[in-house]
């Protein structure tokens, strides 16, 4: 399904009742709706970022629910779309951080294929219709994803914006994990404590300091 260790990490979880019940709703879902990402998408985090070779976690909420946006990374939109704002505000505070020129794409992939799990929450949502599968099952499934990353014993770096991303991993053992946390990067919230947060240069350290490669975040 995943075409790596997820596949073994995940095998129990596939199984449970919630979990094929959803399965059977998302085909519903996507015959009757336009629904995001593309079917073929929706696994896409979990596939170019194994769970050993995930050292990095960037928790999101919801695909974007405009046409052509979501290819199933937290933050990310497809080449070519032009970049949503929440996605624009992180790239401020990356060239801030880190002297690095602005992207021009709003792709993601580098980060994924590096170690960087772009995760949302939930994995779905039907077109023009925010947090329209929420409560479907999807955050039982994220949930477990995290705390299958939480139990191991090599540090990972968990990073969360905003106050949902926080209660989700609420229960991620920081003795162990850094977790870095302010606001939302959205332009509603940025300048209450995003800008200026410098993430992605505290990544960097957390990982030197525990022998381990930074990640590039030049995209």
């Amino acid at each position: 399904m995943f075409g790596n260790d997820w596949d073994q990490v995940l095998e129990e979880e596939l199984k449970k009742p919630y979990f094929i019940h959803l399965q059977q709703w998302l085909n519903q879902e996507y015959e009757e709706h336009v629904v995001y990402p593309p079917r073929e998408c929706v696994y896409e985090a979990l596939r170019l970022t194994s769970h050993q070779n995930t050292r990095v976690v960037i928790l999101g909420q919801d695909p974007y629910h405009g046409q052509g946006q979501a290819h199933g990374l937290s933050f990310s939109v497809r080449p070519g779309v032009r970049i949503p704002p929440s996605l624009r505000n992180i790239y401020k505070e990356l060239s801030s951080d880190l002297s690095i020129p602005v992207p021009h794409t709003g792709t993601l992939t580098p980060w994924a294929e590096q170690g960087v799990l772009l995760l949302n929450n939930v994995l779905t949502v039907r077109e023009g219709a925010a947090g329209s599968h929420q409560g479907k099952g999807w955050e039982s499934f994220t949930d477990t994803v995290i705390q299958a990353l939480n139990a191991r014993q090599n540090p990972l770096v968990f990073i969360l914006w905003g106050s949902h991303a926080q209660r989700k991993g609420s229960s991620i053992d920081n003795t162990r994990h850094e977790v870095i946390k302010s606001v939302h990067p959205s332009p509603l919230s940025a300048r209450r404590g995003f800008f200026g947060s410098r993430p992605f240069s505290a990544t960097n350290r957390f990982l030197e300091h525990h022998g381990q490669v930074p990640i590039q975040w030049n995209i």
